[in-house]
């Protein structure tokens, strides 16, 4: 039976031997090439999990310089593929150098299939053992909030926030632009909290009608406006014993900020037309991205209700400004629609990765989100490239002209980034900077990096 998963990039410019190996790994997806420029090809379009590589290739068919340079280039652009190469007789140095830019084994000419296809074999074993042990360390290093990813300091110290004050009752406010997640939190803050079995109930205030904004939220009695067929609790009597998440509560209407000002101070609710006074019991938590402070000078919110919600206020930044979160976002993005979709789309290429990072970003998580989803769909091969997202590498925003700020603040960023794209793996962030694992080490300590190198 043919692997339909195990695809096999088998590089070797002679036609006979290239042949004679194609037949011996039938049983496997075998892909072919007879140069560097053919394997890299093959390489961004099925990201094969191991390579078969011979070290002597055109135009150096004497040497291995080529040969060399072809593993390089595969490394760079697919780390975690495992590359075997192929040496001439007796050719052991060269054969121990490959060995020692990256390669996962050598095997010497003249080739005995049997063995050769031992050593493949095995390869893909060990390829698919760290696959696999990579889930489950993705699964494990999750962030105690539930589906939120926090790399960054800024999103680490958000986390900290939410799980402090989600077992508390105070009225929370959070902050922050279009698509930053702002629900997302806010049910983080419910799950965490002892309401956690009750109800989460949510509504935006921009997205409903003013004239009904008053009864979705304090409901109506039967006969109380045209329409009315029947009594109608409303959203915050059916959060009664959970969690009450208004969103976009910087477009509430002024009349019906002093309504919600008197239930958060009463925690009572009248029913449009009626004059009953009900009790609830509800969390209330807030959000907007408009500046509240802005709207109390300009007259459009009021002073009295934005302290009443704002007992606890969470920053959030955007995503431009989460170093080194974007890379490892995109990775989780980019698993769950390929899953999704059903497509093997396994990775990003060098230039989609560079793109993301490049991005101002400015729908948030959400536009990358949308971005990652449609360039699954649309990626030829298993690596997502620059072009699949729609984005060109951009060029970075004017920095500091105090030099020793900037060269600190450069060098933070990179290895932030590189710790990043490396998934938290020191000796591969090592390699990205071009410098020695102590060194990287030393780095991270300096701008404590150390505990943050893989995402909380």
């Amino acid at each position: 039976m043919k692997h339909s998963d195990k695809s096999l990039l088998i590089v070797e410019d002679d036609p006979g031997l290239l042949s004679q190996l194609t037949w011996c790994f039938e049983d496997y997806s075998v892909l072919t090439a007879g140069d560097r420029s053919g394997a890299l090809a093959e390489l961004r379009r099925h990201e094969p999990a191991v390579v078969l590589q011979d070290l002597g290739l055109p135009p150096d068919d004497t040497g291995v310089a080529e040969g060399l340079a072809t593993l390089g280039e595969i490394l760079a652009l697919a780390p975690d593929t495992k590359v075997i190469v192929v040496t001439g007789n007796g050719d052991r140095q060269n054969a121990i150098k490959a060995v020692g830019l990256g390669a996962y084994d050598f095997y010497q000419k003249p080739v005995d299939m049997d063995a050769l296809h031992l050593i493949v074999q095995r390869a893909f074993e060990i390829h698919a053992l760290q696959m696999q042990n990579r889930r489950l360390q993705n699964k494990n290093s999750a962030s105690p909030l539930d589906g939120i990813i926090a790399v960054s300091e800024g999103m680490l110290r958000v986390c900290r926030m939410i799980e402090k004050v989600a077992p508390t009752n105070a009225t929370t406010l959070l902050l922050g632009e279009s698509g930053t997640g702002k629900e997302l939190l806010a049910r983080a803050i419910h799950s965490l909290s002892q309401r956690a079995e009750a109800r989460f109930v949510a509504i935006n205030c921009a997205a409903i009608p003013e004239a009904l904004l008053e009864s979705e939220l304090f409901g109506h009695e039967k006969g109380a406006f045209t329409g009315a067929a029947k009594q109608t609790r409303g959203k915050i009597e059916h959060a009664d014993g959970g969690t009450l998440f208004l969103d976009e509560i910087g477009d509430m209407p002024l009349a019906l900020q002093a309504k919600l000002l008197r239930f958060l101070q009463e925690r009572v609710v009248e029913r449009v037309g009626g004059r009953e006074e009900i009790p609830v019991d509800v969390r209330v938590v807030c959000a907007t991205n408009k500046d509240l402070k802005l709207g109390i000078r300009e007259g459009w919110f009021r002073e009295d209700l934005y302290y009443r919600v704002s007992e606890i206020t969470v920053n959030i930044p955007p995503l431009r400004e989460r170093e080194g979160g974007r890379v490892v976002l995109a990775r989780a993005f980019l698993d769950t629609c390929a899953q999704r979709h059903g497509r093997r789309v396994t990775s990003f290429s060098a230039d989609a990765i560079d793109a993301i990072c490049s991005y101002e970003w400015p729908g948030n998580v959400r536009e990358l989100e949308n971005k990652i989803n449609s360039a699954v769909i649309m990626a030829e091969g298993r690596l997502v490239t620059a072009r699949d997202l729609g984005l060109d590498a951009g060029v970075a925003a004017p920095m500091a002209l105090n030099l020793r700020e900037v060269r600190e603040e450069a060098e933070r960023k990179a290895v932030q980034r590189a710790l990043s794209i490396a998934e938290g793996n020191v000796t591969k962030a090592s390699e990205l900077l071009g410098i020695t694992r102590p060194t990287c080490y030393d780095l991270m300590q300096k701008y404590d990096l150390a505990g943050r190198s893989r995402p909380a």
